[in-house]
Formats: C-alpha cells, sequence, structure tokens
C-alpha cells in the first residue's frame, strides 16, 4: 500500500486529504511543520510527500532540499502561491510537481498516480515507451510509428528521453536546457519551442493538440503517458 506523508499547517486541509486519499486505499501520515516532517520521512520513508510551501518553522523549498540530500521520493508541492517564480524555484529545488491552491481533488490524485509511475533510472534497461501509435524503445534508440522509423537528431532525441525517463514528471525550462544544451543557454527558451515543436509533428497524433508531450507554461514541459 503506498504510504503518503502530507506537510500542511492548516488542519483543515489535513483533514480532508487524509478522508479523500485514505477512502482511496493510500496510507497517510502527516506533518505539521517542516522539522517534523523531515524527521518522520528520515524514519518512515514515505512513498510519497504532498507538501506545502508556507510552513511555521522553514520554508517548504528547504524541506525539499533536505529530502533530495538523500531520497528520490516524489514530491508533490501544493501551496498558495501561484506565482512562476515560486513554482520554478521549487521545481529547480527537486520538486516534482506543482498544484496550486485551491485544487480539486481529482486534479491532485491524477499528478499522485503521473509521479508514482516513475520508470526505473537511466542506468537501468531502457524501457520501450508509447506515445500514442508512436514506439519509442530507449535502450535501442528507435522510434517507430505505422510500421515505419521514424528519423530523429540528437538533440531531439536527448530531450525526449530526458522528458520520457521522468514520466508525469514536470521538468522546469532551466532543467531542460542545462541538460540538454548546456549551462550557457540557460535562457534560450525560443530552442525549447522549436524542438518540442518538431517533436510533437514527428510524435504526437495531432500536433496541435498533444495528449503527451505537454507544455506548462511559463514553467517547462511534461511526458503526459
Amino acid at each position: 500500500m503506498t504510504r503518503l506523508l502530507i506537510v500542511d499547517d492548516d488542519p483543515q486541509i489535513v483533514r480532508a486529504l487524509r478522508i479523500n486519499l485514505k477512502a482511496r486505499g493510500y496510507t497517510v501520515d502527516t506533518a505539521p511543520d517542516a522539522t517534523s516532517a523531515l524527521h518522520h520521512a528520515a524514519r518512515h520513508h514515505p512513498d510519497l510527500v504532498i507538501l506545502d510551501l508556507g510552513l511555521p518553522d522553514m520554508d517548504g523549498t528547504e524541506v525539499v532540499r533536505g529530502l533530495r540530500g538523500w531520497t528520490t521520493v516524489p514530491i508533490i508541492v501544493l501551496s498558495g502561491r501561484a506565482g512562476s517564480l515560486d513554482k520554478v524555484t521549487a521545481l529547480d529545488a527537486g520538486a516534482d510537481d506543482y498544484v496550486t491552491k485551491p485544487f480539486s481533488i481529482d486534479e491532485l490524485l491524477a499528478r499522485i498516480r503521473a509521479v508514482t509511475r516513475r520508470i526505473q533510472p537511466t542506468d537501468e534497461a531502457g524501457p520501450q515507451v508509447r506515445i500514442g501509435e508512436v514506439t519509442v524503445d530507449l535502450a535501442a534508440r528507435t522510434v517507430t510509428g505505422n510500421g515505419a522509423d521514424i528519423r530523429l537528431t540528437p538533440t531531439e532525441w536527448q530531450l525526449l528521453e530526458h522528458l520520457l525517463r521522468h514520466p508525469g514528471k514536470l521538468i522546469t525550462q532551466q532543467n531542460l536546457l542545462h541538460d540538454v544544451w548546456g549551462p550557457e543557454y540557460h535562457n534560450q527558451t525560443n530552442y525549447l519551442r522549436q524542438y518540442m515543436a518538431r517533436l510533437r509533428r514527428k510524435l504526437e497524433a495531432d500536433p496541435a493538440r498533444p495528449r503527451h508531450l505537454i507544455t506548462e507554461p511559463g514553467m517547462g514541459y511534461r511526458y503526459q503517458p
């Protein structure tokens, strides 16, 4: 059974989350502040953390950094801070996703399902991934659709692989630019737009309405299985 740790100092939100998540079969633990959250995570090793940023003793981004010092547990930030800078800061610190309050429980459940579908790290055998009618073999580095090979450039491969290796995870523009092009390209967001458009034309059934290679405006991109 999946064990969730909810970190929030608002008792009404904690109560609502506990009721809804337990009703769907999750084991739910809670922590009202950053210190107890870090201690609890170290002791009980949750499968996923749902984290508010506005904690009484420490900013939630410091909790993200503290956890990332020793664990890859998925972290979903659940915060009333709606600014792009807050979102990017949390994601760059190591959060996997960001949901803004007020939120729907159905959306949060979908995000939980997405981040817990992570595939294995890149040093393990590469999986085959489906994007609609297209099959991407990360081990063989091949893409096929409708019985024919689809050719990708080396840069398209790097960008696509980075997204597919983290299914459901929102990856910031800055992280993608750094990892695919290098640190000197951290402001070249036009590169991302152009290459994502090219990937969608090659892989999505309807590039104008992508179902799998998703843009999160002002933040980054995600592969949605």
